[in-house]
């Protein structure tokens, strides 16, 4: 009676588990969405149409410090060139590219657009 009981108890457990592991892996809350994302190696997947994106600006606060910024993850200075243009401007939250007569700002956080007004009294 015994060994019946044990496997009675294996095929319960096995029908506990059997679900979980068919349903498969959890997607990860932590991963970038997929637009962001390319496996190493994958350069070929990569979205070649996207804006450049700024990501973080470093300006030293006395005279004469660096202009540091960090754009689609490659560090550039003020003066140096990114992609074929040229970084001539920067400031806390963005950053002048110019190529030729084309005049790109790149910034941190998007516009917000001004409140707009409900009535007169507002």
């Amino acid at each position: 009676m015994s060994a019946r009981r044990g496997l009675c108890a294996v095929s319960l457990a096995l029908v506990c588990v059997g679900p979980g592991v068919a349903a498969g892996p959890l997607p990860d809350p932590t991963r970038p969405p997929a637009r962001l994302y390319t496996p190493a190696g994958d350069a070929a997947a990569a979205p070649q149409s996207m804006e450049p994106q700024l990501q973080s600006v470093l300006i030293a606060r006395h005279a004469g410090g660096r202009h540091v910024a960090v754009i689609d993850g490659q560090t550039v200075r003020l003066g140096e060139q990114f992609r074929g243009a040229r970084v001539t401007r920067m400031t806390d939250n963005e950053v002048v590219l110019v190529k030729g007569r084309e005049h790109r700002v790149l910034r941190l956080f998007p516009r917000t657009p001004s409140p707009q007004r409900l009535n007169e009294r507002d």
